[in-house]
């Protein structure tokens, strides 16, 4: 960059930017973030049960979770149970054509889960789909 001081002579600047270590800094910001990222979205720790039959879900659809302190949750928002059927309605969604997965953890006691069951069905939904991991077999297999 030039300069004109008031005697007309042209001076250049002295002072540069250097953009190295800017650089340096937001490539090692970015490699933090990318570390990290999958960290924050792990949501609600739930150990769902163990079954031999499991079909994998393919579509992004509305989870009802229950952790194992029996709180309910939409996704990964917290719920009142009270409110849970009126959370499910979609406006122009049909609720019989409409799909839920229900994750619970396997200590939960059944009276809660038939809660949750209940409540969902207020909602007019009828298709709820339990959520499963399959049972390893083999030598890997800790049970």
């Amino acid at each position: 960059m030039a300069f004109t001081n008031s005697g007309g002579h042209t001076q250049t600047a002295l002072a540069e930017i250097n953009i190295t270590p800017l650089v340096d800094v937001v490539l090692v910001l970015l490699v933090i973030f990318m570390l990290t990222a999958p960290v924050l979205q792990s949501g609600i720790e739930v150990a769902v049960p163990k079954t031999k039959t499991v079909k994998e879900i393919t579509e992004q659809r509305q989870v009802v979770i229950i952790n194992r302190d029996q709180e309910v949750f939409l996704g990964d928002k917290p719920v009142n149970l009270a409110d849970l059927p009126s959370r499910l309605a979609r406006p122009g969604v049909d609720p019989a054509h409409q799909v839920i997965y229900v994750e619970a953890d396997e200590r939960v006691p059944f009276g809660a889960f038939a809660s949750v069951m209940d409540a969902v069905k207020q909602a007019g939904i009828t298709n709820i789909s339990i959520v499963t991991q399959p049972i390893q077999n083999g030598p890997s297999a800790k049970k």
